[in-house]
């Protein structure tokens, strides 16, 4: 679990370096959002409360559009690490309802 964990969170801060967006949210907000969810994310199981707090933070973080794309866009370049059916599935097993679809096909900049 350490080992997905150092991933993910490595491959979101890497993407965070590498976007050029004028957002307030930032990929590295993302992750430290999504720290809990690492292990679920990478084997599935149990959705561990810390977790659900975590996307909902995330989620109450991005309200203007340019923050609901930046964070989609930091979503989809963490999902090519993990598990894809499991972090599209996480938003609603955590009772949070999400704009977009966390996919490798979604395209974020049409995102509102």
């Amino acid at each position: 679990m350490a080992f997905a964990l150092r991933f993910f969170t490595c491959l979101v801060l890497t993407v965070c370096i590498v976007a050029s967006v004028d957002a307030a949210i930032s990929c590295g907000t993302v992750a430290s959002s999504l720290v809990p969810c690492a292990g679920y994310l990478s084997k599935g199981g149990v959705v561990p409360p810390p977790c659900c707090a975590g996307v909902k933070k995330l989620n109450g973080m991005a309200q203007t559009t340019p923050d609901r794309q930046q964070a989609c866009k930091c979503l989809k370049a963490a999902a090519r690490s993990i598990n894809p059916s499991l972090a599209s599935s996480l938003p609603g097993k955590c009772g949070v309802s999400i704009p977009y679809p966390i996919s490798m096909s979604t395209n974020c900049d049409t995102v509102k």
